[in-house]
């Protein structure tokens, strides 16, 4: 790994935060509609979020884009869905990170409510990381990073990001 110049970091970030930062003005959007992932297979997938994490599944149809593949969709709170497609016939292979992608999806839920998921993520047998006593981190079957933070929507560890 290459040696890092942590004082010019700051320097660069706090540049951008005086140049950039808005706090107190009105976004142009309503909110997020929604975030597709793609999946192998549906009836794990709805099992995994609807059964392990709570997230009710509240629409299935056909993808408009791809005859065959399932586009379905899970209520995550606050007026905002988690999407999945699957392409089946389409060899997808397995999720990968990479650069520019996908890293992690972060969701807010109660503390009483993380507890209880943190349990049934346990009885399910997920492997998670948790960080801080706020977040977990975890893979879902496909792979994809998924983050249940306790923090309120607009907070994370205590910062005011909104």
């Amino acid at each position: 790994m290459t040696e890092i110049d942590l004082s010019a970091v700051e320097a660069e970030r706090e540049r951008l935060r005086t140049a950039y930062l808005k706090a107190g003005t009105a976004s142009s959007a309503r909110g997020l509609h929604h975030t597709a992932l793609l999946c192998a297979d549906v009836e794990r997938t709805v099992k995994f979020y609807q059964e392990v994490l709570g997230f009710p599944l509240t629409e299935m149809v056909g993808n408009r884009d791809y005859e065959g593949s399932t586009h379905f969709f899970f209520d995550i709170g606050n007026g905002n869905l988690l999407a999945f497609f699957d392409f089946p016939g389409l060899d997808l292979g397995p999720y990968a990170e990479v650069l520019g992608g996908l890293h992690h999806m972060a969701i807010s839920v109660e503390p009483a409510q993380w507890e209880r998921l943190k349990h049934n993520l346990d009885e399910a047998g997920v492997e998670y990381l948790e960080e801080s006593g706020t977040s977990i981190y975890f893979r879902d079957p496909d792979g994809a990073r998924i983050e249940l933070i306790s923090d309120p929507l607009g907070e994370m560890y205590g910062l005011k990001v909104l």
